[in-house]
């Protein structure tokens, strides 16, 4: 979302600060969705530091021998030759690293996806400390393979050409940061594995994605005039993760046209599903628009406003299922669907409008608007609540907070939420003095 699009850049929101979004932000964030590019980086680091490293050893012995001072080559020898050792353990260590830090992943992503939702695995994958341990780890190992190539078997310091003495360093160097990184991993995936550490990452995720929102009142779409032509998706089938924004405000303005996005990013499309409408005149060609659209497997956080909400519902769902029987969980997802509801409720929804350098409309994006965020937050909840009075006290109190918050003309579905909780703890509980108790607020359920 660039090319002097009007984003919002100042202000706070769940305490994200609101920041530009960057001119790669989706390739960004499709890097973040992989876990080979950071190795792949550290891997090829790891050659060029070796090849530094390697290139300053032969200096230090080439200037030694220019100077005649044969003893000190000698001394770096028998140094180079008491690091060998320590070398060879740390090549033959790092292996067994690797191997327990992906038999700690592998574990934590099966209990997430068992205990809270097969969603949530997408933030392990996320990991920062996890891609950063793995990636310092596997490129200590190479680095400890490269360097044990440069010792030399020659032994006449007259005829030596290499000791690598600043290489057994800097490979020291990288078994202490990887040793640092591990005790930083396991600590980073024991949070992981707590609830309210996940629904926390959750609802920050959420919030990001809100403050990327553009500011300016939503678009009419009866004004922007008659729809001249069609763009079509001529991709695979999967789900529209995100649209790379600067691209299409960059194909619309040098059309002179504005283009409106038909599906919602999470829809699933196929082949042949139309994409944009065309506003003014020709569509822009099929290559201004190439990758434009990027369709996957699942959905992802990027400009997805509803994704975080999914997640959180989905939890609740699990928690309040008869095989898990945990209401205090849902009622932790409840606390952060209400934070994110309360922080979206000022904001323009529905179509919203990308505009060019020159102020001009020419995008509309469909997004969620406040009625399907506020269904979306409540209605499975709501269904699955009554029975756990924790969980209806919580409801009960988040619908009142969010009444006084929100304004006024986005109030009614939150009438509607509270009058059918009502509803349905009449039709389910038959004694009086419990109706009672599960329809009055509390923010901590049962506190």
């Amino acid at each position: 979302m660039s090319d002097g699009l009007i984003t919002g850049t100042g202000g706070r929101l769940g305490d994200v600060k609101v920041r530009r979004p960057r001119m790669l932000s989706p390739l960004r964030e499709h890097l973040r969705d992989t876990m080979w590019f950071a190795p792949t980086a550290g891997l090829l680091g790891s050659m060029l530091l070796w090849w530094g490293a390697a290139e300053l050893d032969a200096g230090i012995v080439t200037s030694l021998r220019d100077a005649g001072d044969y003893d000190g080559i000698k001394e770096l020898m028998g140094i180079a030759d008491d690091a060998k050792a320590v070398i060879s353990t740390i090549g033959s260590a790092m292996m067994t690293f690797i191997g327990v830090v992906f038999s700690i992943s592998l574990v934590a992503v099966q209990m997430a996806s068992g205990q809270f939702s097969p969603r949530v695995v997408r933030l392990y994958v996320r990991s920062r400390i996890t891609k950063i341990t793995l990636t310092v780890f596997m490129a200590t190992f190479l680095f400890s393979l490269l360097t044990l190539t440069s010792f030399d078997s020659e032994r006449d310091p007259r005829l030596l050409t290499s000791v690598p003495l600043v290489e057994a360093v800097l490979a020291m160097v990288m078994v202490l940061l990887s040793l640092l990184l591990f005790v930083a991993y396991v600590n980073g995936t024991v949070r992981m594995m707590r609830i309210g550490f996940v629904i926390d990452r959750i609802a920050r995720e959420s919030f990001r994605v809100a403050v990327k929102q553009p500011t300016e009142l939503p678009v009419d779409t009866a004004r922007l005039g008659p729809e001249t032509a069609r763009v079509t998706h001529g991709g695979r089938a999967g789900v529209l993760r995100d649209v790379n924004i600067a691209r299409a405000v960059r194909a619309a303005r040098r059309q002179g046209v504005v283009l409106r996005l038909i599906p919602r990013i999470g829809d699933f499309v196929v082949p042949g599903t139309p994409v944009f409408t065309v506003h003014g005149g020709a569509a822009p060609s099929r290559r201004a628009l190439g990758y434009t659209v990027s369709v996957g497997v699942e959905r992802t956080f990027h400009q997805d406003l509803a994704f975080g909400l999914r997640q959180l519902s989905d939890i609740a769902l699990r928690a309040l299922s008869p095989a898990v029987n945990d209401p205090t969980t849902a009622v932790q997802a409840l606390d952060h669907i209400i934070q994110f509801l309360a922080s979206i409720a000022p904001y323009p929804l529905g179509a919203l409008g990308h505009r060019d350098r020159r102020g001009a409309l020419r995008l509309v994006q469909s997004v969620p608007d406040w009625t399907a965020l506020v269904d979306l937050g409540f209605t499975e909840i709501r269904g699955t609540a009554v029975g756990n009075p924790q969980v209806t006290r919580r409801m009960r109190a988040g619908l009142d907070d969010l009444l006084l918050l929100t304004p006024e003309e986005r109030r009614e579905p939150l009438l509607r939420h509270r009058t059918l909780l009502a509803q349905a703890v009449e039709r389910s509980v038959p004694e009086s003095a419990d109706r009672t108790f599960a329809l009055r607020p509390d923010r901590q359920g049962i506190g």
